[in-house]
Order: structure tokens, then sequence, then C-alpha cells
């Protein structure tokens, strides 16, 4: 992996990028260029970006590849996309490229307020319930910094989508990211009082088999649930699965909620995206001596980003806010305190 010279390092360690950057085949213009077509997939939203014309972007990417005798991009009639090697490089730059940032930063405004651009990734749900309303809340403690907020349930991969601080709900899959945990997930099963006047009150997780349940599919096929009694688990103890079954299911949790709020049926949702109605009382919580899940064992929220991420400013205030404000335990599990 390509790095440039650091402090100590003796002058005759050979350094290929920092080589071909000294002999002039390779400019930083052309190593930023090439960064932000690889980040958008797009040579127009490049050079938009960064005021050139198309032109020019193109011409700085055709250098930089014929600098390295390595195709980097296959160009598309409506977009590009990086080669096997592109994708290597594109790592190696944009870390090159950041510590740049920093080191700049920190010498020319070594006193100055966190300021930049900001990149956060996370679930749609969480995203709009949670993340939108608290980046609102820290733009306004710190108005230098932008942001810039991508909403998705699927995975992305930070490093190569150039994302500041992402939001996992769920487990987490090995990665060289660092991972703080920001929650535990906590389940509540609930309902309408429309609902349960109509249908009952179930009393075990059992009984949730001759309710009507409103159950997620997600990319992984339609979510089991899985209850335990209330109390801490004994070591290596999983939740006990049910198979419940109801008349709606889909891929978008916040509509499960709607037709759950109208009476339609039962749901299993983190206290996250039902904390409001839980506190409102339009839905009524059940199950309280259960401990409810969707995976065997214990899920919690995390915030992962690359390590170098915290030599930024604006990351290290914006997790610091982050982390205050959520609290513990986290905020959205106050609702019961009404």
């Amino acid at each position: 992996m390509a790095r440039f010279a650091t402090m100590g390092r003796p002058a005759n360690v050979y350094c290929p990028m920092r080589n071909l950057i000294r002999s002039h085949s390779i400019s930083l213009v052309a190593l930023h260029v090439f960064e932000r077509v690889a980040a958008t997939g797009s040579f127009t939203s490049t050079a938009h970006e960064l005021q050139m014309a198309v032109s020019s972007v193109s011409r700085h990417v055709t250098a930089l590849e014929t600098a390295l005798g390595q195709r980097l991009l296959f160009r598309h009639t409506r977009a590009v996309s990086l080669t096997e090697a592109g994708k290597r490089y594109y790592r190696d730059v944009r870390e090159v490229l950041e510590r740049l940032d920093l080191a700049t930063e920190s010498i020319v405004n070594p006193d100055a307020q966190p300021s930049g651009l900001l990149h956060l990734n996370g679930p749609v749900a969480f995203g709009r319930r949670h993340i939108t309303p608290l980046l609102t809340e820290f733009q306004r403690a710190y108005p230098a910094i932008e942001a810039e907020l991508t909403l998705t349930d699927a995975f992305i991969d930070p490093v190569q989508e150039g994302v500041d601080i992402t939001f996992r709900v769920g487990p987490l899959v090995d990665s060289s990211l660092v991972a703080r945990k920001l929650a535990e997930m906590r389940f509540i099963v609930c309902a309408a009082p429309a609902y349960l006047r109509e249908h009952g009150i179930p009393q075990c997780p059992e009984q949730l088999l001759e309710h009507n349940c409103l159950v997620y599919k997600g990319p992984r096929g339609q979510q089991r649930w899985y209850f335990h009694r209330h109390g801490e688990l004994a070591p290596g103890e999983a939740f006990q699965p049910y198979e419940v079954r109801g008349n709606l299911g889909g891929n978008d949790a916040e509509s499960l909620l709607v037709a759950a709020l109208a009476g339609q049926g039962i749901v299993l949702f983190p206290t996250w995206l039902v904390s409001d109605e839980l506190k409102s009382g339009a839905l009524v919580p059940l199950l309280s001596e259960w401990d409810g899940a969707v995976e065997p064992q214990p899920q919690a929220i995390h915030v992962i980003y690359p390590e170098n991420r915290l030599r930024s400013p604006k990351v290290g205030v914006f997790l610091d806010y982050l982390f205050a404000r959520v609290g513990a335990p986290p905020y959205w599990d106050e609702w019961h305190r009404r």
C-alpha cells in the first residue's frame, strides 16, 4: 500500500508515489481529480464540483493512467467505474489526500473552529428519526461544518464511498474499521389500542401465533421473532424463535408501523423506531415479562469509521456531540417515563 514518507523515514527509502510526484509524472491535482471521479462515478459531476471543464477532468485522469501504465477507469456512456487496479489505487490515494488535508489544516488553522464537509451514512428509518434531527442541532453548534447525509438500508463500503461516519443497526461484520457501540438495541412488541380491543391482549409469545403480526421482510428474507424471559441471558444461551404470521409484510418498517397505528396488527420493533408512539399511547407495549429480538443474539447500534478519521476535528466533535446527546441509556428508551 502506498504511503507518503513520514518524519524519520530515511531519505533513500523507495516510495513509488513520492518518486512519481517528484518526477512530475503525477500531479496532486490529477490525484484529486481521479479521487473525485472515482467517488462520484462521473466526469461531469466532478467537473461541476471542481469547477473545471469536463475535458480537463478527462485529461488529468488520462495523464494519471499514462504515468502509472494502468487503466484505472472503465468509461461507459452514462458513467464510469473502477477497474480492479483503480479500486486499489483509489483506496490509497484517498488516504493520502486525507492525510494531506489534515496536515494542512493543523498547520494553517491550528486554533480554528472545526470546519469542512462531513460525510455520514445510515439506515433510512434510523436516519430520518434520529440522525437528521441530531445533525440539525449539531450544525447549529458548529455552523462551519457542512454535512452530506446518505440514507440506505444496503451496507456500503465506507472507505470506497468516502464516508466519514457510518451508522450500523444490527450485527457487525468483520472489518478493519473502528466500531463504537452507540446503544444496545431494545425491541418492543406493541399494537394500537383499537387492535387490542378487538382481538385481545397476548400474554406470552405462544399466543402471538393466534394474532395478526406485521412482519418486516429484508434482504435476508422474512424476519423471525425471538423471545426470552426478561433478564440476563445465560452465557451461550440464545433467544427462542417463534414463526409468527400476518396478512401484511414488507421491506419498509415505517409502512408497517403506519399499518400498526391503524389497528391492523402487532409489530415487534426497536424502541428507537416506536418510542414516540409508545410515549403518546398510540401504541401499547405488550409482553412486558419478555425480551424480544429479531436475531438469536442481542444486537446493538454502532458507529463505524476509518481510524484515521479521528484525526479530523470535524469527526471528533461530531462523535463527542453524538454520544453526549444520545446518552446511556439512549434517550429513545425513556418512553416509559411518562
